[in-house]
């Protein structure tokens, strides 16, 4: 059983908890993140590349002037692709780059992300992290007792002020519980887990 302590805000032990050896103690293969990450990216990517076709081009479709007699060429409406201003034949439209990994591989690749960071060291259980106002320079305080300088915070439901006074910190995210994914893992040197949110993970990746 993996087993963690459990401390407060001021950095001291409280208690101690144990963790699901199914989620915090699996053989991490780093194929499988590879394939998570690749695809939680490509995501999201956004392909915004885009013209404007002949039928996407405001203006009239009156025939500009008449078919023959006028010695120019035998023009259709102002959106033609030969004008200026007209649509663009073989443009690009945007396009979608994002593509599916099986769920099993997803949730085996969450776990192993967990397992990496309790393997690392890397995870911290906090009893409860609560701020009564929103206020930045006080949960940065938080942040230099406890140690933290590139972290994902995961709690268990919403909680405004917190995110709210995490929003500019570099390095620092906030998530919920069930917004948890192997990339923003991965990315934060450290994982600190809210007490309330362990049991959430747990019941959402244990089966």
């Amino acid at each position: 059983m993996a087993i963690v302590d459990v401390i407060n805000i001021q950095g001291k032990k409280v208690s101690q908890m144990d963790l699901a050896d199914d989620l915090f103690d699996v053989p991490v293969k780093p194929s499988v993140l590879h394939e998570v990450v690749t695809m939680q990216l490509a995501s999201r990517r956004s392909g915004n590349a885009a013209v404007k076709h002949r039928s996407d081009v405001k203006g009239s479709g009156r025939k500009l002037f008449r078919q023959k007699g006028t010695g120019r060429a035998r023009r259709g409406d102002i959106k033609d692709p030969l004008l200026r201003g007209g649509g663009v034949v073989f443009g690009p439209d945007p396009r979608s780059y994002s593509y599916n990994v099986p769920k099993k591989v997803r949730r085996l690749a969450l776990k192993m992300a967990l397992s990496s960071k309790f393997q690392d060291k890397d995870i911290m259980v906090l009893d409860q992290l609560e701020l009564k106002q929103i206020k930045t320079k006080e949960f940065v305080s938080i942040l230099n007792t406890l140690g933290i300088n590139n972290g994902l915070i995961v709690t268990e439901k919403k909680d405004e002020a917190l995110e709210r006074s995490a929003r500019n910190v570099e390095n620092i995210k906030v998530l919920r519980s069930d917004g948890l994914n192997v990339y923003d893992i991965l990315k934060h040197k450290k994982l600190v887990l809210i007490e309330a949110s362990v049991k959430p993970i747990e019941g959402r990746l244990v089966k």
